[in-house]
């Protein structure tokens, strides 16, 4: 499969914009979605009561990737608005289901000097814009600025989640990403934040290069690491990453990542997927006998272990070291150029 397309090849279908779209917005906010009309419109609304920066004139850049739901038509609604108190808002559609491939294609469309990326299942900090904009006026150096992105907890889901002991879960059922409440430039190799809550300096995309379509999801698929590998290029490259605590999404939690099932199939793909992007050192055709001993030493562990939360936890530690394993097994049919370390901020050291 090829890793990337021509920025544009894609046809547009519908490509609408509001009335009082700015010809030339100094802030961009780009969301890519698929299949998630209600989510969707739940983001735009906290996008709408976002506290707004003075003299920064705002657009909202929408992709609805393959999308057969409600998507068009809340979009259609809202870009014809002629409320000009309302954010203006852009859309367009991409029929090739991906969201690396929906990235790729908007990018290069972008119009303003700075773009923050938003996903669609995440709900803003009212200060986030505030925070972006003067991150963006205070750092002119930078090329990145990354936030917080927090799970949205309403207190229905499970105590486990919540546990910090020695079963504590990750990764968790849904993102997380935390620097602490300090903004600071990121140390390269300390911390690699992925595209949730991700704002670029224009002209960045065109030094970087697209986003691999082999790794994003497709759909709502459990795929992923084509944003961590971007940004590890990006850095690599030499372009500096700033940490901005105020840059605050919250991701909504669905109740079906509350469950065990959901659990075990994330860690099996993230694992699965953070290790096809790491660089391979010394390439060979078999797993390292490490993947091999984590496999035996947590399914013995998952088997005989006392007590529920004992139990889960090494389940969720088999289905991660086993997701390891499938991820060598593609770098090895798919080698890439090696990508720059970095670690998880989420994954503590074993």
């Amino acid at each position: 499969m090829p890793s990337s397309q021509p920025p544009g090849a894609t046809l547009q279908v519908n490509a609408q914009q509001s009335r009082h779209y700015p010809s030339r917005p100094a802030l961009e906010v780009l969301i890519c979605t698929h299949q998630r009309a209600r989510l969707l419109a739940r983001a735009l609304d906290s996008l709408e009561a976002a506290t707004r920066p003075t003299d920064c004139p705002l657009g909202v850049f929408v992709v609805a990737n393959a999308c057969s739901d409600d998507t068009p038509r809340l979009l259609a609604e809202r870009a014809a608005t002629t409320d000009t108190a309302r954010l203006p808002l852009r859309w367009i559609v991409d029929p090739v289901p991906g969201k690396s491939h929906a990235l790729n294609l908007a990018l290069p469309q972008a119009r303003a000097p700075l773009i923050a990326f938003v996903d669609d299942d995440h709900r803003l900090d009212p200060g986030y814009l505030l925070a972006l904009v003067e991150a963006a006026r205070t750092q002119p150096e930078a090329e990145l600025f990354c936030g917080r992105i927090l799970p949205d907890w309403d207190g229905s889901e499970p105590a486990w989640v919540h546990d910090q002991g020695p079963y504590r879960i990750y990764p968790l059922p849904v993102p997380r990403f935390d620097l602490g409440a300090e903004p600071h430039p990121v140390v390269p190799g300390s911390a690699t934040p992925g595209g949730g809550n991700l704002a670029i300096r224009q002209g960045l995309f065109a030094r970087i290069g697209p986003f691999r379509l082999e790794l994003g999801p497709h759909g709502h698929n459990l795929g992923g690491a084509e944003d961590i590998e971007w940004v590890k290029r990006a850095v690599a490259s030499g372009a500096p990453l700033h940490y901005v605590p105020g840059m605050c999404q919250y991701h909504y939690v669905e109740a079906d990542r509350m469950t065990l099932g959901y659990v075990l199939r994330k860690a099996y793909e993230r694992s699965a997927s953070t290790l096809r992007i790491a660089p391979s050192a010394h390439p060979r055709r078999w797993p390292p006998r490490y993947m091999l001993r984590k496999v035996v030493g947590y399914g013995l562990r998952a088997l005989f272990a006392l007590g529920w939360p004992a139990r889960r936890f090494y389940l969720t530690r088999l289905a991660a070291a086993l997701g390891e394993i499938k991820g060598f097994s593609q770098q090895v049919r798919d080698p890439r150029p090696e990508s720059p370390s970095g670690s998880d901020p989420d994954a503590p050291t074993r």
